[in-house]
């Protein structure tokens, strides 16, 4: 793999405007991330048949997305010595390489992602490099050139797909935290709607237990009485007669 990255096996016409990138969707050192390879054409002009990308040394494991449009093979090499990984098992060989291989090939003027999924080592501010051999019909184009010390890697012509793996800090560590005190937040809202609403309900209730209900109980009671009185001596008076 270094020799291949320290320069490109040019089989095509000349380069195109847009390169073999990759994109992870987290950066941050010991975390698992899902890279996004993406081949905007293909050889000057020709149809793109094979796409083989190749995993830096630092990385044992790698579980490709299925593509419907392309077969996916994972190429192994032997670990020696073997290694242990985060789940307590011995590892023997490593993914070296995934090889996408086109069912029907992919037309220059179309483009196509490929997805990895893996766990990013714990090492902070090491860039790591994938080199992508990109086969076509008519041609290749391998885009597996480094940048020398201080040089720009726009200035290449074939550079290698690349990102830095980036330290924990407050920010990127605490991503999960900044979810956790937005879902704490919501819960609280919550909580005081609700509280809002028990306390409106005394008010909106037709029962109510104060001082002036009770008074129109009594009030109610001493007319209930008083009826009642007025008609026993309505009978009374009747009877006599």
């Amino acid at each position: 793999m270094a020799a291949l990255a320290s320069g490109a096996v040019l089989l095509a016409g000349a380069p195109a405007s847009a390169h073999v990138t990759v994109s992870p969707t987290v950066t941050t050192a010991d975390s698992y991330t899902v890279l996004t390879v993406s081949v905007p054409h293909g050889c000057d002009g020709s149809s793109t048949t094979r796409v083989a990308i190749q995993i830096p040394d630092l990385i044992n494991s790698v579980t490709p997305t299925i593509n419907q449009g392309w077969t996916v093979e994972k190429v192994m090499a032997d670990l020696d010595p073997p290694v242990t990984d985060s789940h307590g098992n011995e590892l023997t060989e490593r993914v070296a390489e995934v090889v996408y291989t086109a069912k029907t090939p992919l037309p220059d003027d179309m483009r196509d992602v490929f997805e990895l999924s893996l766990k990013l080592p714990d090492a902070a501010g090491e860039e790591l490099i994938f080199p992508a051999i990109q086969t076509c019909e008519q041609g290749e184009a391998a885009w597996a050139q480094v940048p020398a010390d201080g040089q720009d890697s726009h200035e290449l012509d074939y550079p290698a797909p690349s990102f830095v793996i980036t330290a924990a800090d407050d920010d990127s560590a605490g991503g999960g935290h900044a979810a956790d005190d937005a879902a704490d937040e919501a819960a609280d809202d919550a909580a005081d709607d609700a509280a809002g609403s028990t306390e409106l309900t005394p008010a909106s209730s037709t029962t109510d237990t104060g001082p002036s209900s009770l008074l129109g109980w009594i009030g109610l009671f001493l007319g209930l009485l008083g009826f009642i009185a007025g008609a026993l001596a309505l009978h009374r008076t009747r009877k006599a007669a």
